[in-house]
């Protein structure tokens, strides 16, 4: 099975990257990260490259002066690396549509809240503070709108009494950590189908688990 060749988008400390990187490494995830690309110089994400061997690349957007210009010049340095897929991990940039074309239903984003509900930032706090009894994380395609792209995979956690968001929000990081990487390798298999807005995935399973509750039912 030939390797799909990754280009991941950073602008901070790439935990996301990292497991990526891990699952690689590990025989888990058939694909290679070809290039890492940070808007934002000095971050942690381009050492963990580094560490890794994988380039490392610094496209500084306030070196640009319109947006258009920044992606232009990202989708050179993709399309130098012969990237298959897109990742963004973290990356605090609004692709124009010049990126999107580019890499047309090849540009995927994790979101960490269970979309279509708080798209946008800081929204492990705005979750909590709605208090919702479950959250979770949202792996998608990537489209013009905010997080409105169509859904690959969803990740769900509780929400408990005595929780923070922070404790929320590392709860969540773990599971991004793993359906990340099962979007990605979804791709590499070729098992992800368009229906409209919806994305199937070919051969996968009945779902066992038929109902969550937070808090449980006592009495019915």
């Amino acid at each position: 099975m030939k390797k799909l060749n990754l280009g991941v988008l950073v602008s901070g400390s790439g935990s996301n990257l990292q497991a990526i990187i891990d699952n690689i490494e590990s025989g888990k995830l058939d694909a290679v990260v070809r290039v890492v690309i940070s808007n934002v110089p000095g971050v942690m994400a381009l050492d963990r490259a580094k560490n890794h061997n994988i380039p490392a690349v610094v496209i500084d957007h306030e070196n640009f002066g319109t947006k258009e210009e920044f992606d232009r010049e990202t989708i050179d340095v993709l399309k130098s690396y012969s990237v298959d897929l897109v990742i963004m991990a973290g990356f605090m940039k609004i692709l124009t549509p010049v990126f999107l074309k580019a890499f047309s239903g090849k540009i995927m984003n994790i979101h960490p809240a269970l979309l279509p509900s708080f798209p946008g930032l800081h929204v492990q706090q705005k979750a909590f503070d709605y208090g919702v009894k479950f959250s979770g994380c949202t792996v998608h395609f990537a489209d013009e709108g905010v997080d409105t792209g169509p859904i690959i995979i969803q990740a769900v956690v509780p929400v408990y009494d005595n929780d923070t968001a922070d404790k929320l929000q590392q709860r969540i990081l773990k599971e991004e950590h793993r359906i990340y990487s099962q979007a990605i390798q979804f791709y590499a298999e070729g098992k992800l189908e368009f229906e409209g807005r919806k994305v199937r995935i070919k051969d996968s399973g009945p779902i066992e688990i038929s109902c969550l509750h937070n808090p449980p039912p006592e009495k019915f």
